[in-house]
């Protein structure tokens, strides 16, 4: 799905950036944590299916606080309090139409999202908080939070060296071999504030302390927190949902502070029901599929000689043409990881043709691929797909010489009638899938 329009509202004298998506029944905002980037929170799949999700039952409404992402910056001696930021929720309320709302914050937003519905209970038709401290600095009666010593050394950290030394991994330990990701996270941090900006906000939201207004909210609430999350403690999440009046606290599987780090059809079921009185119902986990391996041969030669600027340069046309196949015969792209694709279709007689197709397509640049394709039982990961059927179609693709398009015995079994010719390539054990395999070769289609 593409990222939606980015439209202003106008809070005082400063532009908030927003965004509105899904037809649903209520409206929800959702408030981002200490620095985001309404834009580029699109471009990381496992987010944008966590918003997709939201979308679906909801008019979903989001936005960059003043002073992160695309909304206005601001001077870092005037940095906004939680009071300038509640009008800026009321803002972009007010832009969209919205008369009421309900809540979802994560992190420092949910301290903002706490403060507005104590202040302005009639606009609120529910409160939603994931991973929200009530202060942010230790103290005797609060001592899950860090030091003022510890946030002021990492204040000075971005301020000093911005965002390539900040140890992700502390967010988000899951992920800590995910390069993906961390290329994604790094680009949402480095898009919602500069380094002095960030530090400048970091030092500020260390003075927030909701832990007076707490019990003055009374709106519905349903307060979340992933039990291992090491940046806010659930702890924290404990206190805020022992002082709010009526509040439901669930605790989730997980060590991520970072949303789309972690499991997110589990949190967008409990939003849901919480929000809707209905759980949506499970989506089948396991399906019958086609998938299709593509990958360039002798692509790291091709770009040694090539250099790194005519390499890129011809492999975007490269990823130009597969997509472009991909469409015209209506596999969908799960992943481009360098060189290669990873597509899915209903049927394999599509997969095998388009197989053909991006093969001739890409000769026409000078480039040679290999593809492999195989039907079988897959497990879905909210866009992604995995399970022994991903596995084989790898492997065999990985059997592939330039140009060819090798098959499993499935798909010959399954495409019978179809025209298409197979050439028998023998037997083969592929690595870490059992017992062995027939393999064929595309002769015709």
């Amino acid at each position: 799905m593409d990222a939606p329009e980015t439209l202003y509202a106008r809070s005082g004298d400063v532009n908030i950036a927003y965004q509105v998506v899904g037809e649903g029944e209520f409206d929800l905002v959702y408030v981002p944590g200490w620095v985001s980037n309404v834009e580029y929170m699109w471009m990381y799949p496992p987010f944008t299916h966590f918003l997709q999700r939201l979308a679906s039952f909801s008019r979903l409404i989001l936005f960059d606080k003043r002073g992160t992402g695309l909304s206005d910056q601001v001077p870092l001696d005037r940095l906004p309090t939680l009071e300038q930021r509640m009008d800026d929720v009321r803002a972009v309320l007010d832009a969209v139409g919205s008369e009421r709302a309900a809540l979802f914050g994560h992190s420092e937003g949910g301290c903002l999202c706490t403060l507005f519905a104590a202040t302005y209970p009639e606009r609120v038709r529910g409160l939603v908080l994931l991973a929200v401290y009530a202060k942010r600095l230790q103290s005797d009666d609060y001592p899950w939070a860090p030091t003022a010593g510890a946030r002021e050394a990492d204040a000075r950290e971005i301020e000093e060296n911005g965002w390539g030394d900040i140890d992700l991994s502390f967010y988000a330990p899951s992920k800590r071999e995910d390069s993906g990701f961390e290329r994604w996270l790094r680009g949402w941090l480095r898009n919602g504030a500069s380094p002095r900006a960030a530090a400048a906000l970091l030092r500020m939201n260390s003075r927030i302390d909701v832990r007076e207004i707490l019990p003055t909210v009374s709106v519905p609430t349903l307060i979340l927190h992933r039990v291992g999350d090491r940046d806010v403690k659930i702890d924290e999440g404990r206190y805020i949902a022992e002082r709010i009046p009526g509040a439901r606290f669930i605790e989730l599987p997980g060590d991520e502070h970072v949303i789309a780090a972690g499991e997110v059809d589990r949190l967008a079921d409990e939003i849901e029901e919480f929000l809707t009185g209905e759980r949506p119902a499970p989506e089948p986990d396991r399906v019958l599929t086609t998938v299709l391996f593509t990958d360039i041969v002798g692509s790291t030669d091709r770009a040694v000689a090539l250099g790194d600027r005519e390499w890129s340069e011809l492999l975007e046309r490269h990823h130009v043409l597969v997509r472009a196949e991909l469409e015209r015969y209506r596999g969908r792209e799960v992943d481009t990881a360098g060189d290669g694709f990873l597509a899915t279709f209903d049927g394999p007689a599509r997969a095998v043709r388009c197989a053909c197709a991006i093969r001739d397509a890409v000769r026409t640049i000078g480039l040679d691929v290999r593809a492999g394709v195989h039907t079988g039982e897959v497990q879905l990961r909210g866009e992604s797909v995995a399970g022994i059927a991903v596995h084989t179609g790898a492997r065999i693709a990985a059997l592939g010489g330039a140009g060819e398009v090798l098959v499993s015995r499935t798909v010959t079994d399954l495409t019978s009638g179809s025209g298409v010719v197979f050439e028998p390539r023998g037997e083969h054990e592929l690595k870490g899938v059992p017992g062995p395999w027939q393999v064929y070769a595309v002769a015709a289609t």
